[in-house]
């Protein structure tokens, strides 16, 4: 039978979803006694009253907590390498990533680097890492996610920045499954309107392109659809107005589920494009690299058929009732940022010069090339090279 009607599909971790979860951390089972509480490098989480709000409920748990801030934006071998050498020597025997998708990431490396000998890069699948799977079982993850993004509190991977290489790379193994994931997105209202748009776009290409991968199956597919509609119908409003908690409430739905769409097939290209990107330019957020390629690199795909009833559906759900052909999906998109005030981002802005892309289209195929074998129509260097060439502003 067609590989369309069998997928596997293995998340083990618990969510607690909805506005005001963050206050059941306490009740919860804990996977230990002392806790490595990992934040960014940024003032946000202190700002908000987050940070003093989980250690109140590790403490009501009757647990020890050491914090760690030293995780950038884009965060580096460096970052994983500082958290893991505090939780030695504090003697955490669990982690909380309370953050975005980086600080999530970059707790995987830490939960790991905490536990195995060697580098980090040793455990890296891609690029120059040398593909080892954990001697010794990670540190257990709670992930508190305060963004939805990256889909990151319910996936085993996490994305590390190797600066002397420019490799912007993923660690994956089972064991980096969070035991629990919090998404209250009573958290995420203070994401500013610009930042709730590169994250929000960043959840829908991962479902986007789960949808129109090779490996895409029956289950993944439930997911992504789903995910695309709640994305499409509340981006926006949670863009004009971050306090409206119904819309960052399905937004973060979308998000989740992406995940659950990465644990389920492979994404596509997309991904590993913008991975170059930032990873020469880790000023770059993310989701801004993805919404300055997405337009060129879909239109790659829907001028050459690759798969005509995916996209209209896909346009569909993106709130085109009406869409009836291929070309549809790019018109959708186009008006979903435009809506969410981000269609004019220019490489430029952020210091990307065309004289790089042929480094980029390198990059993007030595370091992520597994991405591009889920894409249904191979593209070459040359295809690559003129996405980034049409998006240049």
């Amino acid at each position: 039978m067609d590989s369309y009607y069998s997928f596997d599909h293995y998340v083990p971790t618990r969510f607690l979803f909805g506005a005001g979860k963050l206050g059941a951390l306490g009740d919860q089972s804990m996977p230990g006694r002392k806790a490595l509480v990992v934040i960014s490098n940024g003032r946000s989480t202190r700002a908000y009253g987050y940070l003093d709000r989980t250690l109140a409920e590790l403490k009501r748990a009757g647990v020890e907590s050491v914090v760690y801030d030293g995780i950038e934006p884009n965060p580096t071998v460096e970052n994983v390498n500082g958290g893991a050498a505090v939780a030695k020597r504090e003697g955490c025997d669990f982690l909380v990533a309370l953050g975005g998708g980086s600080v999530m990431d970059a707790g995987k490396g830490i939960a790991l680097m905490a536990t195995n000998s060697g580098e980090l890069w040793d455990y890296v699948p891609v690029g120059s890492g040398k593909a080892q799977a954990p001697r010794v079982a990670p540190l257990p993850i709670i992930a508190v996610t305060t963004t939805a993004g990256t889909g990151s509190e319910a996936d085993a991977s996490g994305v590390i920045t190797k600066l002397d290489t420019f490799e912007k790379a993923f660690i994956s193994h089972p064991s980096l499954f969070p035991r629990l994931s919090i998404i209250d997105p009573e958290l995420m209202t203070s994401v500013p309107p610009h930042l709730t748009a590169f994250q929000g776009f960043d959840a829908l290409f991962h479902s986007v392109e789960g949808y129109i991968a090779k490996g895409a199956n029956l289950m993944s597919d439930m997911f992504a659809l789903e995910a695309v509609r709640h994305l499409a119908a509340c981006l926006p409003r949670a863009v004009k107005d971050g306090s409206d908690l119904e819309a960052r409430t399905r937004v973060a739905l979308g998000n989740t589920l992406s995940g659950f769409v990465m644990c389920l097939t492979l994404i596509t290209s997309e991904h590993g494009m913008e991975h170059a990107l930032s990873a020469y330019h880790p000023n770059l957020p993310h989701g801004a690299g993805l919404i300055m390629i997405s337009k060129a690199y879909y239109e790659f795909f829907v001028s050459r058929h690759a798969c005509d009833d995916r996209f209209v559906r896909l346009a569909q759900a993106l709130g085109m009732p009406e869409a009836d052909k291929a070309e549809d999906f790019i018109t959708a998109l186009v008006r979903l940022q435009e809506a969410c005030g981000v269609a004019d981002l220019k490489m430029s802005d952020y210091g990307i010069c065309r004289s790089e892309f042929p480094n980029f289209v390198h990059n993007a195929r030595e370091v992520m090339g597994v991405m591009f074998t889920s894409d249904r129509v191979a593209m070459s260097d040359e295809d690559v090279l003129e996405v980034y060439e049409k998006s240049w502003k």
